[in-house]
């Protein structure tokens, strides 16, 4: 997909404000059974296409209303991601801005995890 440039300008000062993993360093973390909140923030309809084991879904249009009921606690590892990693950034600037403080987007977002053959889930 082609991002309009005024988009891709404000995702790059966004990602300066917020912390990214890569796709490697999450499946890593799955593996291992690292204990942390996987969100993926894209729409339903790509949810229910696919999606990251154990994610849950927390649509970035409802992230911000909803967040404090799906995980409660601000200081709980959140890992967002995206089609490509940059919604999932916006989302955890708007996260950080509420006050959670171990919030990471997921760089390349599940085209990337798609790329390297990991593995997926559908409903």
């Amino acid at each position: 997909m082609k991002h309009s440039p005024r988009f891709l300008e404000l995702v790059d000062s966004v990602r300066a404000c917020v912390r990214e993993n890569t796709i490697a360093a999450v499946k890593q973390r799955l593996d291992g059974g690292h204990a942390f909140f996987l969100v993926d923030v894209r729409e339903e309809s790509e949810w229910a296409k696919d999606h990251l084991p154990s994610a849950v879904h927390l649509g970035k249009g409802v992230i911000e209303r909803d967040i404090e009921e799906a995980i409660p606690d601000p200081g709980a590892e959140i890992v967002l991601y995206c089609g490509g990693g940059y919604r999932s950034a916006l989302a955890a600037l708007n996260l950080q801005q509420m006050g959670y403080t171990n919030v990471w987007s997921m760089a390349g977002g599940i085209r990337d995890w798609r790329a390297a053959d990991y593995p997926l889930e559908t409903d």
